[in-house]
Formats: C-alpha cells, sequence, structure tokens
C-alpha cells in the first residue's frame, strides 16, 4: 500500500469491480430483444437493491425487480411485453469485494439504435460521505495504534515503579476510537452504496450493510474490541509468554478485519496481500504507538539509568517495525499499481509516492534519533529526544491521512482494467460512401479472434432507407500476406446486414465491403481497421 515501486509483471489484480463481459455486448446491436441481461465483473459483486436496471427506447424501465447473483454473472430479467426496437441502456450499481460501491452504463440496441437514446442516471458517492469516510478511517489507524504501542511498552519496558494507569487509559482510548470508527463506517456503508446523502439512510439499508460480508466483519472487529478493553490492565511487564499469547492472537484477529474489508480481499494473491496488510498494520501500530507512549510517559518519567535500558531496546524493536512496514508496503505496491506508468499516471500511484516522500522524511527524523540512542545521549537528554519524536508523530499524521485516502481509491492496476475494457466497449464505427449508397457499420469489440460482430446499415445518397440484396465483405492484411478472409453478412431487415469477422492477429486490417443494391448494381468500399 505504500513506497516508491517497480513495474511488476503479475496477473491482473482489480480493487474495485470492472464490467469485464455483458450480454448483449455494450454497443452491440441485436436482432431480437433478448429476454435478460448478464453482466460479468471480475471479482465476486453484491446487489444494491433497486439501483440496477434497464430502460427501454421509450424511456421506460423494463427490468423485473432486482438482479440475480448467478454462477453465470449478474442476471436482469427483462418484462417479456416491452421489448420495442431501438437503444436500451443498462445502468447498475454494486458493491465490489473490496466493500466500494461501483456503478455503470452501457447500451445496446435491437434492430436499430434509436436516434435519441436513454440516458444513465448519475450515480455517484455524495462528497460529504467520501470525506466523512475518509475521516473515520484516519481515526481507525490513530486508535489502532494508539491502542498497541502502550500494550507493547506495558509488556516489555514499562518500570515496575511508576504507576500503569496512563498507558492503560491510553491504550483504551485508542480502542474506544477505533469502536467509534468502525461504527460510523458501519452508518456510512449505507449512504455509500446507496448514492444518498451522508443522513439519509433507512433502517432497510442499516439491515443490509450489517448482513452483508462487509457488516459481519466489522461486527466481529467490534466485539474483540470490546474482550480487547477488558483485557488491556492485564497486560505487565514480566508475566511470562503465557501472558503474551493470549493479547497477540486477539491482536492478530483485530488487524486481519481491515484488509478483509478493503483492497487486499478482492486483488490477485488475495492470501498475500491479507499476510502484507496485516503485517503493514501491525509494524504501523508497534511504531507510532510505541512513539506515543515514548514522547508522553517515558521520556517524561523514567530516569536516566531506566532510559539507558529501555531506549536501546525500543529502538531495535521500532527499527524491525520500519523493516516490516516497508517490506509490506512494497509488496502490496507492486502488486495493487501493476505498472510503472500506472505508478504516475493513476491516482493511487500518485499516492503512493506522496505517501513515499512523507515516510522518507519521518526515517530521516528517525534516523538522527537512533543515532542519540547508540551514543547514549537520548538518556542523557530525553527533552532533544521527545522533540525529535514530537517532529516524527506529527509528519505520521499527514502519513495516517494520506493512508486513509489511498484506501478508497481505485488501484493503478484496476485503472488500467478499466481502460482496456472501455477501449474494448468502443469497438470500430464508420460510415463510408459510394456513389450508389452510404454504408454506416460497427465491428464490436474489434478484436483478435473469431467473436466480432459486424452489423451494417445502407442508405442512400439522400439518407433514405436501401435495400441491400447481396453483402460480401472480406478482411485482408497484405503488409502480412493474408489474403482475403470472407466475414458471411446476412440481410436481417432490408438495409441491414449483420454477421461476423475474424481477426487471427492485432494489426491494421483491410475490411472490403461490396453491396450489391440491384440485379446490376453493386459498388465497393473499403477501410482500415486496427485490431488491438
Amino acid at each position: 500500500m505504500v513506497f516508491a515501486v517497480l513495474g511488476w509483471p503479475a496477473p491482473p489484480a482489480y480493487a474495485h469491480a470492472v464490467l469485464s463481459a455483458a450480454v448483449p455486448q455494450q454497443g452491440s446491436v441485436v436482432a431480437v430483444a433478448p429476454e435478460q441481461v448478464v453482466l460479468r465483473f471480475s471479482e465476486a459483486v453484491q446487489i444494491v437493491p433497486g439501483r440496477s436496471q434497464v430502460i427501454g427506447p421509450d424511456g421506460k424501465r423494463i427490468s423485473e425487480g432486482d438482479p440475480e447473483i448467478t454462477p453465470a454473472g449478474l442476471v436482469i430479467k427483462l418484462r417479456p411485453a416491452e421489448r420495442p426496437l431501438g437503444t436500451y441502456l443498462v445502468s447498475y450499481r454494486i458493491i465490489s469485494a473490496d466493500s466500494h460501491p461501483v456503478s455503470g452504463a452501457y447500451t445496446y440496441s435491437v434492430g436499430a439504435p434509436s436516434e435519441n437514446a436513454p440516458t444513465a442516471p448519475v450515480e455517484e458517492v455524495d462528497p460529504a460521505v467520501q470525506t466523512a469516510t475518509a475521516v473515520t478511517k484516519w481515526f481507525g489507524y490513530a486508535g489502532l495504534s494508539l491502542a498497541l504501542g502502550p500494550v507493547l511498552v506495558l509488556a516489555l519496558w514499562w518500570p515496575r515503579r511508576l504507576s500503569r494507569a496512563g498507558p492503560v487509559r491510553l491504550a483504551r482510548a485508542g480502542l474506544a476510537l477505533v469502536g467509534l470508527a468502525t461504527l460510523a463506517a458501519l452508518w456510512l456503508q449505507a449512504p455509500a452504496s446507496s448514492g444518498a446523502g451522508l443522513f439519509d439512510v433507512s433502517a432497510r439499508e442499516l439491515g443490509q450493510v450489517l448482513t452483508s460480508d462487509f457488516g459481519i466483519t466489522l461486527t466481529v472487529r467490534a466485539a474483540l474490541l470490546a474482550v480487547a478493553a477488558a483485557l488491556v490492565a492485564r497486560v505487565r511487564r514480566g508475566g511470562g509468554w503465557r501472558s503474551i499469547v493470549g493479547p497477540a492472537v486477539l491482536t492478530l484477529a483485530v488487524l486481519v478485519t481491515w484488509p478483509l474489508t478493503g483492497h487486499p480481499a478482492a486483488g490477485p494473491q488475495a492470501w498475500l496481500l491479507v499476510v502484507a496488510d496485516t503485517a503493514h498494520l501491525a509494524a504501523m501500530s508497534v511504531w507510532l504507538g510505541g512513539l506515543v507512549a515514548l514522547a508522553v510517559f517515558l521520556l517524561r518519567r523514567a530516569d536516566t539509568r531506566e532510559l539507558r535500558l529501555i531506549l536501546p531496546a525500543w529502538s531495535r524493536w521500532a527499527e524491525l517495525a520500519v523493516y516490516w512496514l516497508v517490506a509490506a508496503g512494497v509488496i502490496q505496491a507492486l502488486i495493487q499499481i501493476g505498472t510503472l506508468d500506472a505508478l504516475f499516471s493513476s491516482n493511487y500511484g500518485r499516492l503512493v509516492l506522496a505517501k513515499a516522500a512523507l515516510l522518507a522524511v519521518v526515517l530521516a527524523v528517525a534516523f538522527v534519533s537512533r543515532r542519540l540512542v547508540r551514543r547514549g545521549i537520548a538518556a542523557a537528554t530525553p527533552v532533544r529526544l521527545r522533540r525529535l519524536v514530537g517532529i516524527e508523530l506529527g509528519i505520521t499524521v499527514l502519513v495516517l491521512a494520506a493512508s486513509a485516502v489511498l484506501v478508497q481509491t481505485t488501484t493503478g492496476r484496476t485503472v488500467d482494467v478499466e481502460a482496456v475494457a472501455a477501449e474494448r466497449s468502443r469497438g470500430f464505427v464508420e460510415t463510408l460512401n459510394s456513389p450508389l449508397y452510404a454504408v454506416q457499420f460497427e465491428i464490436f469489440p474489434a478484436t483478435v479472434g473469431e467473436y466480432n460482430t459486424l452489423h451494417a446499415f445502407a442508405y442512400t445518397p439522400e439518407g433514405k432507407p436501401l435495400k441491400v440484396l447481396e453483402w460480401k465483405v472480406s478482411v485482408s492484411m497484405p503488409s502480412q500476406g493474408i489474403e482475403a478472409i470472407p466475414a458471411p453478412v446476412a440481410t436481417v431487415i432490408d438495409n441491414q446486414g449483420l454477421g461476423s469477422v475474424t481477426f487471427p492477429i492485432p494489426g491494421d486490417w483491410q475490411l472490403s465491403m461490396t453491396l450489391r443494391v440491384s440485379e446490376i448494381d453493386q459498388a465497393t468500399v473499403t477501410t482500415t481497421v486496427p485490431v488491438r
């Protein structure tokens, strides 16, 4: 999730769900109205009730109820009595596997495109909801650090002569902060899913959130936090390994709820991303939380003799935490960004760079602090070290803010996938003219393979439909020595031709189209079709 990365060849990764296939296809023209629309996404999705529909050429909704999730994909059934010719709009709003709402729309036509196609409703998350979600995530990260760091200090380095009340209160405050952030996240998921305002939430929508995978995971987190709050006071130095096992397992269980409700659970090598994100959170909490405990308590209350024992030990733990932080962040970045270009061209990549820059500054300050500890100066002059720790913590506030925004941002690799999907959805559309006719046609999706649909419409030079007696279509690539490959096209309704085209390899293909419009009249038109 962090740090500068290099391009890395890996299987496709998806953070938010991307529409990967549809039946009917995007932009296609079909001869017969389908009974249903099937949408296939790049990852498992959940339905947002009432937010997926099919609008007919007359602007009326023709879909029946909410879609169904089947092995074939998301199925939207259509009413049989209302399937006129023209252009149809399919709009959807779903929840992707990483808990983020995703919306989109596309059109297909039956018979021929309409002059005025229906338009898609605007489906966006309210800016107030987006901001509140980022703030909630920031408080969650901050609370996690405040909870874990003081507990670690209590278990390993806390002087027995000092009262434990302060660190225990701080740890419980951190757990309370995480708990409040968890409840807020449950609430915010409802308006984020529906696209409504911050407080425009119904009991039904909250119920849907609570029964979703996202809601169940956060409910488990809340229960674990309550158990942790009850056990914090029992943590003490010198309790033996048995006293550490229970809290460690509980901490791990709490930490893993974050990747299970975010990008890692929806990516490729999900197990690796979940492990890396859990390690990343643990390292962050140990380092930042330990710094807070150090600045607020130990550097103020411990004497020089105690600090000479505590600071070198803490420095070794901090160094180990930073190593894990960087390693886990790099693993996530390599997978989630995917390419070197996405590092600079996507918002996700640029956020990673910004976060890496902030972290570099923090590490530079930490390096100075570590030198003071190694030279034994820090224990004798704790005020100087406390100032450096304060600078570290001040910058990490911005690092956590970048993290809170980053986890809501579409990953770099998903941006690439969406760009490819958009490119494929456009296909190839062109109008060619001859003295006898004008032919408007589209080839979808205009990619390598056999499954390219050609739909053509013939008109007179004056723009009136022109009946075609025979279609002769072929594609060739003279530069590669590929002779003409026939593309069978049949007349559907007088001036409409429907067929398929095969492109064996990528490149610029020469398409030749001969239309015979009478017993003796015919003309040939040609064009170049780029196939990628």
